[in-house]
């Protein structure tokens, strides 16, 4: 049943039935799901992991349709919706299948490896000459057509990178831990070539905060430093033009200027969107025509308001709140037992604090609201909260101690938080 779970992460994010129409018009997203629906059904192993979580959730999704469903612009969004609720079927199979740290270890790194896959296949188009031209710079684009915006893609890649410290202690293997820094190196290139300014800033966001939680921080930050000249000289022109527009407008184009400017208008039309429809706002994916605009908000708080109202601003909180808690919950378990050995699971709570930070932050520059990472990562952490609080029942002796777990070895490594954090 893993496998099938880990066939459908690949099928949402390579999406070849995007790449490939011959694939799109035989349904296969569809035939598969039914499938795995089916094996799902019959499967013995399954069971639901309690979590606020799960409520947060279905408060949510209720909410995100009882907007769809009075919004007079329901009939336009139909696609959207469903795409949406397509990432429900992943989380609903995470959190009923993988119960254990093994498990979860193994869909972290199908993750890696699939995302990988999707950036070499990207950049294989991007060398026969699919690519977006936009804001002066050619850019790279997704191999797909539902996320392939430049902006997009690379915040896919650099929310995936944020749970490569957890990964890190998946496996001691020393060929697992170079491809991890292959990866690494590929998605700062990808991330570059895509001329996203957003993503350039949470990637180096991203590597300041992991560098800072590091018991090496120090010689981390000094490799940064003296590196540092020389990636930026090894950038095209038209990149550093384009990046150097982050902290001095002037040296850009006047069209870069008016889409930053377009991320705070997005914020202050969602405020305007909720004072015309307080409850339930304009409805989800309404946003052009209630806006009568031509871009969408390019600002997630003001999707937030504009499109679900006050009942999407208290659900989505909620949302991110309870997701945010299973992460404070791994850290606080951790510290109250100094004696257990920092391995996959408590990085792994770290790292989703850490990519919960970043879909925050990057929400200031992109309307992100339907993104499956809020899903997905709130599934990853159900899952390893649950695998924390086996092993404090287990300690307390509440709950037998397996023969395997008892007799693995600890796992040891470079420690991203040292014993202390």
């Amino acid at each position: 049943m893993l496998w099938l779970l880990i066939g459908y992460m690949y099928l949402f994010i390579h999406r070849p039935f995007e790449v490939w129409p011959a694939l799109g018009e035989i349904r296969l997203e569809l035939l598969y799901a039914l499938f795995t629906g089916a094996a799902w059904l019959m499967y013995p192993g399954k069971r639901w992991l309690p979590n606020p979580l799960n409520r947060a959730m279905l408060a949510f999704v209720l909410a995100l349709l009882t907007c769809w469903v009075v919004s007079p612009w329901s009939d336009l969004t139909v696609g959207l919706m469903d795409k949406y609720l397509k990432q429900l079927f992943f989380y609903l199979l995470l959190v009923t299948v993988v119960h254990e740290e093994k498990g979860l270890e193994r869909v972290v790194k199908a993750f890696f490896f699939i995302t990988t896959f999707y950036m070499v296949h990207s950049l294989w188009q991007f060398a026969h000459g699919r690519h977006h031209f936009r804001m002066g710079i050619v850019r790279l684009i997704g191999v797909d057509t539902t996320i392939s915006d430049p902006n997009a893609f690379a915040a896919s890649l650099v929310y995936a990178t944020t749970l490569a410290p957890a990964a890190w202690f998946a496996s001691t293997s020393r060929l697992w831990r170079c491809y991890l820094l292959g990866h690494g190196l590929l998605t700062a290139g990808c991330v570059a070539l895509t001329g996203s300014r957003s993503g350039f800033v949470a990637m180096l966001l991203w590597i300041g905060l992991a560098m800072l939680r590091s018991r090496w921080r120090y010689a981390f930050i000094a490799l940064a430093v003296v590196s540092a000249p020389f990636v930026w000289c090894a950038l095209p022109p038209s990149l550093q033009n384009r990046f150097e527009t982050i902290i001095n407008p002037d040296v850009g184009p006047r069209n870069a200027q008016e889409s930053a400017e377009g991320r705070v208008q997005g914020f202050y039309l969602g405020i305007k969107l909720l004072e015309e429809n307080p409850l339930t706002g304009c409805g989800p994916g309404a946003w052009r025509p209630a806006t009568g605009k031509k871009i969408e908000s390019h600002n997630l708080y003001g999707q937030v308001m504009g499109e679900l109202g006050l009942l999407g601003v208290i659900t989505f909180g909620a949302l991110v709140l309870c997701t945010w808690l299973n992460t404070r919950r791994i850290a606080r378990v951790y510290r109250e037992h100094p004696e257990w050995e920092r391995g996959f699971v408590y990085h792994l709570g770290w790292c989703l604090a850490l990519a919960l930070f970043l879909l925050l932050v990057l929400g200031n520059f992109g309307h992100s609201l339907y993104r499956y990472n809020w899903i997905w990562f709130g599934a990853f952490s159900i899952v390893a909260r649950y695998c924390v609080e086996q092993r404090l029942a287990r300690a307390a002796g509440t709950v037998p101690l397996p023969a395997a777990a008892a007799a693995a070895p600890a796992r040891g490594g470079l420690s991203w938080g040292g014993a202390g954090a």
